[in-house]
């Protein structure tokens, strides 16, 4: 079939509404995506043509370039993480290398950053808003760190490596989601599940039939067979519970091997990408690729960072020699005296969590049907923000019937946002973990106004036959927190879509609101009205939450090393490594666990080949800003605190601060700035080490 028949009703080639997710075929993304692309370089060019030095003559022409893209490349993205297949797979990667030529040419157009910075320097400058004045200096920058000073062979090796950097970025992913799916360790003695959480029995078996959809004799949660694959809502909970030792260090084994062997090895795709970035940063006159990557954040330097690490690490270590300590401890006093591997530790940690606290995950499942939580979690954003969300079942094109679509209100009713949520793991075409993306970005158009449409991604258990989803309680923590990355995206109130929503915001400060909403989830009152037994109604039991509430900062100095691992690795391969010399990345990951890992690593462990954040997500040399923002979202948490949180007139009062500070002002003012403005001072770490459990 000829391109120009399957341009003829693309949904990809729409200008309005919303994506008509369910029409969109892969045969469909090449031909439009081509299309955009063509329309878009005539546009540019006709751009580059006639730019004054005003606002309305530089930014306000090159907005009109981006909304074909939000219909035509954005939903391939999107359903690229969300709906997998070879064919839809074969469709981005042959237009992806375009996409980013154009995105080049766009972000090294001499005649608009030549433009831009005469606006920059002209009496129009101070007429302009400060989120006017952020965006004009935010592309100049990103103009500069595209290459835009670069010339002749320097230029076209800079374009070279974009383009590669794309290319083994998204091989990256794919082996991951490849090498995630091919494996199962498979279990047929029952002996062997012997003290498995119910959930897990049957997410297992469930995975057994899908795997053996042709087996005659189906899989069962009483008697199984079970497969347990390297998907979260499966890998986590054997790790807690399954007491056969040798099935723990087969199924840990391949986790920390994961895409790290054979066709799937990303081992030659981490040096590749490490070394790219290197030459690139070289390129453009830094250091190395840490450098470029804080030219655009908050931190003003590695040395920042590393202080922010040493801080963390210093205040973390002993609590976290305390913790293996007392796993030992109960591991040999329950006649266990063979030695502490880390296969061990997950199990070992969870009984003597059940030990210390009396309750078990599986004893709290029960109360966390996801249709409760999902009411107690709306009920929470009415109170806090003053805000109402309300689903809408007909009329939504979806990509899973797993999907759902709501629309966000204010208070006087008017509707200001929506969002999707796809909330199910999905191993066979949906990638791990969980993800905020933005689908449409708040704008002027003309005289209208589009509102901000925001994707949701989770991960969590899927029903299973008649019963319903069953979260667990660090699920319910997940989907508060992609809830608080949504929450800025939709309750922006800036009309400039490169300011608007998460556009704009220094890197190290986007995790602040969606940290911020975990903590609810350890407030009795809301914690408890997310709860009602699915075969009961009846609440969580406050005793039971008292045991939860307890547990909170259990192992926290493990926890907090086990962070610090992740980011000093990512900002050291960043700044300091050399693909030239003889330490391998595994090596230098090794290397600095010495530091962070009171039990050392396997020296087979080959976990960067899965580190998905910093080698095909946004996150390179930015990992540690989960931790930077954590600081901010500690202390921005401890104004509800400091207020009272049961004192509802109070928290309704910094509820509506909150929202009209860090949930609106998007990137249109500077993280630090819009945090004085909520708090009226700059954070402070003690808010998050205190509620870390580690310090008084």
């Amino acid at each position: 079939m000829s391109d120009d028949v399957m341009l003829i009703n693309n949904p990809l080639l729409a200008t309005s509404g919303l994506p008509d997710y369910a029409a969109i075929r892969p045969e469909q993304i090449v031909p439009a995506v081509r299309q955009v692309l063509a329309v878009s370089n005539e546009k540019l060019t006709a751009i580059e043509s006639e730019l004054t030095p005003n606002w309305q003559g530089t930014i306000g022409r090159l907005e009109e370039l981006d909304r074909p893209f939000e219909y035509g490349w954005k939903p391939v993205g999107h359903l690229f993480g969300v709906l997998n297949s070879d064919p839809l797979r074969t469709a981005y990667e042959t237009v992806l290398p375009e996409v980013v030529q154009f995105g080049l040419r766009a972000s090294q157009s001499e005649p608009i950053y030549k433009t831009l910075k005469q606006l920059r320097d002209s009496s129009e400058w101070t007429t302009l808003s400060q989120p006017q004045q952020r965006i004009i200096t935010d592309r100049i920058k990103g103009a500069e760190l595209s290459g835009i000073a670069l010339t002749g062979e320097k230029r076209d090796r800079f374009n070279a490596i974009e383009h590669e950097l794309s290319q083994v970025a998204t091989e990256f992913s794919n082996h991951v989601l490849d090498a995630t799916k091919a494996y199962g360790l498979e279990v047929k003695d029952q002996k062997d599940a012997e003290g498995w959480p119910t959930t897990l029995r049957n997410q297992a078996a469930r995975a057994w039939n899908t795997a053996h959809a042709d087996a005659a004799v189906k899989a069962t949660p009483e008697a199984g067979p079970w497969r347990v694959t390297l998907e979260g809502p499966l890998f986590t909970p054997f790790m807690e519970h399954c007491r056969n030792r040798d099935l723990r260090e087969q199924l840990y084994r391949a986790f920390v091997t994961r895409a790290s062997s054979g066709e799937l090895d990303n081992s030659p795709l981490v040096t590749r990408l490490l070394a790219l970035r290197r030459e690139k940063a070289h390129l453009l006159g830094y250091q190395n690729f840490a450098e470029v990557s804080l030219a655009r954040k908050m931190a003003p330097n590695v040395d920042a960072v590393r202080e922010m690490f040493r801080d963390l690490r210093e205040a973390s270590w002993q609590a976290a020699v305390q913790d293996l300590q007392d796993i030992r401890t109960l591991k040999e006093s329950r006649g266990d005296t063979s030695e502490l591997n880390v296969w061990d530790v997950g199990f070992w940690a969870e009984r003597l969590r059940e030990e210390r606290y009396a309750y078990t995950d599986d004893e709290l499942r029960p109360y966390f049907p996801f249709e409760k939580v999902l009411d107690g979690l709306f009920q929470l954003l009415h109170r806090l923000f003053g805000i109402t969300v309300r689903q809408v079942k007909d009329g939504i094109s979806i990509w899973h019937p797993d999907v759902r679509f709501y629309h966000v209100h204010d208070e006087s009713g008017a509707q200001i946002a929506s969002f999707y949520l796809d909330p199910f793991s999905r191993p066979e075409n949906k990638r791990g973990g969980a993800w905020m993306d933005d689908c449409l970005g708040r704008r002027r158009i003309g005289d209208k106004l589009q509102l901000p449409v925001a994707h949701l991604v989770c991960n969590q258990t899927p029903p299973h036959g008649d019963t319903p989803s069953l979260m667990s309680f660090r699920e319910v923590e997940t989907l508060f927190h992609e809830m608080g990355h949504g929450l800025q995206h939709m309750l922006t109130k800036v009309d400039f879509a490169d300011a608007a929503g998460i556009n704009g915001i220094e890197w190290d400060a986007v995790e602040l609101p969606s940290q911020f909403m975990e903590n609810w989830c350890y407030h009795q009152p809301t914690l408890l009205s997310l709860t009602g037994h699915y075969q009961t109604g009846e609440p969580l039991p406050v005793a039971l939450f008292e045991k939860v509430r307890a547990a909170k900062n259990y192992r926290a100095g493990s926890m907090m090393l086990r962070q610090l691992l992740f980011g000093m690795t990512d900002i050291t391969l960043h700044a300091e490594y050399d693909t030239a010399g003889t330490e391998t990345p595994h090596d230098l990951n090794r290397r600095l666990s010495k530091e962070t890992s009171v039990l050392p690593l396997l020296p087979e462990d080959r976990s960067l080949c899965s580190f998905q954040h910093i080698f095909s997500g946004g996150y390179a040399a930015g990992y540690y800003s989960y931790k930077w923002a954590e600081i901010l979202s500690a202390d921005a948490f401890g104004a509800f605190e400091e207020a009272g949180l049961d004192d509802v007139a109070k928290v309704t009062s910094i509820g509506r601060r909150f929202r009209d500070t860090v949930l609106s002002l998007g990137g249109g003012a500077h993280p630090m700035e819009v945090f004085r403005a909520f708090r009226g001072r700059e954070p402070k770490v003690d808010a998050l080490l205190k509620h870390s459990g580690l310090k008084s």
